[in-house]
């Protein structure tokens, strides 16, 4: 097999970094780190309304065993009226990342 080596230069934009994936998604984290969302930033992220988070992601048994902070989760499920839903930011974040074909496929 013939083999060509090449030195190419490519100019990068004073206004732009290359960083590695790994790096993108620890400055990603750090900066949802100590963040938390209410329902309201939650519709906003995923761009539907409460009622829809609710029946599809929230109390579904499938997720809500990860998710609820009684399990060791990481959102707050309100026990009574005038208690409001509360999400970890970053992990909420990547959860739905990671589950983004079970919770949209439905």
């Amino acid at each position: 097999m013939q083999q060509l080596d090449v030195n190419l230069t490519i100019p990068i934009p004073e206004n732009s970094v290359l960083i590695s994936k790994v790096e993108l998604h620890e400055l990603q984290n750090q900066k949802l780190s100590g963040v938390y969302w209410n329902m309201k930033d939650l519709e906003s992220r995923i761009n539907r309304k409460s009622e829809w988070i609710k029946e599809n992601i929230l109390y579904p048994t499938k997720f809500r065993k990860t998710l609820d902070s009684e399990n060791g989760g990481f959102v707050f499920y309100p026990k009574s009226k005038g208690q409001t839903w509360s999400f970890q930011a970053n992990k909420m974040a990547d959860f739905l990342d990671k589950h983004f074909n079970q919770i949209f496929s439905i």
